[in-house]
């Protein structure tokens, strides 16, 4: 896929907020960073020990979930898809599909979780993206995802 310059250096919580419909405790990311037209970017996440989450998984040993990993590079592939097509209006991103998934390294409070993400494919309001989770530059969970946006 050919490579395209920066089109948003920063997309903050507040755009996020107005770019998708989640909300606490749902919306899984805190910021994009090098967005690159609807081809890659990059979401963050600032776990902290706070997150409703950790009461249950788990008390002894906070470990936070791999699901809640592929939700938020669903979320983060939304947000890249979006500002692609450059409308301020909230749209409904549904998952398509989940594949190649896979969890190498626990998640703990106090990481930050950077969710690389890079299309793959793209047919009309439907994506599909690569996603690597890092934590300190190593992987801790991969997956292809697949969204779809809708009104």
């Amino acid at each position: 896929m050919e490579e395209t310059s920066v089109k948003y250096e920063l997309v903050d919580i507040n755009e996020i907020l107005k770019t998708l419909p989640h909300r606490y405790p749902m919306l899984l990311i805190d910021r994009l960073i090098n967005v690159r037209s609807d081809h890659s970017g990059i979401g963050i996440k600032n776990v902290t020990y706070n997150e409703p989450v950790f009461l249950g998984h788990f008390p002894d040993r906070p470990v936070y979930p791999g699901v809640l990993m592929i939700e938020a590079m669903a979320q983060t592939a939304g947000v890249i898809g979006i500002k692609a097509m450059e409308t301020d209006k909230p749209r409904a991103v549904y998952f398509l599909t989940i594949d190649k998934c896979k969890f190498r390294k626990p998640v703990l409070p106090g990481d930050t979780i950077e969710y690389h993400m890079r299309s793959i494919a793209r047919r009309k309001a439907m994506w599909w993206f690569h996603g690597d989770a890092k934590v300190n530059g190593t992987i801790v969970a991969e997956a292809d995802v697949g969204a779809m946006l809708a009104d």
